[in-house]
């Protein structure tokens, strides 16, 4: 079942090409691939993306905003933290989190890769199901 109606901004199509670092069901809608490529992502209600990392020689990481639901962030060896629509994360290259929705809500957030030399995403173990459901 897909949720219609989070925001305004198209919820794209199932996430294939990083399917296989998320538990549960994301959607992926490029919003922008140059200069700054800029994406909304959308998880079903207890959808969330593996730990990972955004590396970066210089500059790099990634900012998120909110835009409709409730969903987790969580940076490693700290508590997560709620998100709702209006929140920004900005991530410096280097931190180790994962983000995704809450159990009981769709949510979506807008993706935005910092522009960096040498940026890479180094994609960690899952977060598993008592981690999660610790929240």
């Amino acid at each position: 079942m897909v949720q219609k109606n989070l925001s305004v901004l198209p919820m794209g199509g199932k996430n294939e090409a990083f399917g296989q670092y998320f538990i549960g069901q994301s959607y992926l809608a490029t919003l922008s691939a140059a200069p700054i490529p800029t994406y909304n992502v959308t998880f079903e209600p207890r959808c969330r993306n593996n730990w990972h990392i955004h590396n970066a020689v210089s500059g790099g990481g990634q900012l998120l905003i909110c835009i409709a639901g409730q969903g987790w962030y969580q940076e490693w060896g700290r508590p997560a933290r709620p998100l709702n629509p209006g929140d920004v994360v900005n991530i410096p290259a280097g931190v180790k989190h994962w983000h995704g929705a809450a159990a009981d809500s769709w949510f979506q957030h807008i993706a935005i890769e910092v522009p960096g030399e040498g940026t890479s995403t180094e994609w960690c173990e899952s977060v598993d199901d008592a981690v999660y459901n610790s929240l």
